[in-house]
């Protein structure tokens, strides 16, 4: 036999275990260029700058 619990886990004390499952925002900055929004510390993927110089030459359709 599989070991089974000896009592029943109030839902307060499953509730608080779950308490950080939840997703959190993702953190974005303004591009310095182009004032899009980004992810911090990446290349920006509409105008393809980071810290000031082009990295990625981006194709404006």
């Amino acid at each position: 036999m599989t070991p089974l619990p000896k009592r029943k886990i109030s839902k307060g004390r499953r509730d608080r275990r779950r308490a950080h499952d939840a997703l959190k925002a993702t953190n974005l900055v303004q591009c310095s260029n182009c004032g899009e929004m980004r992810l911090p510390h990446r290349v920006c993927p509409s105008c393809g700058f980071y810290q000031g110089r082009e990295v990625v030459s981006v194709d404006k359709e």
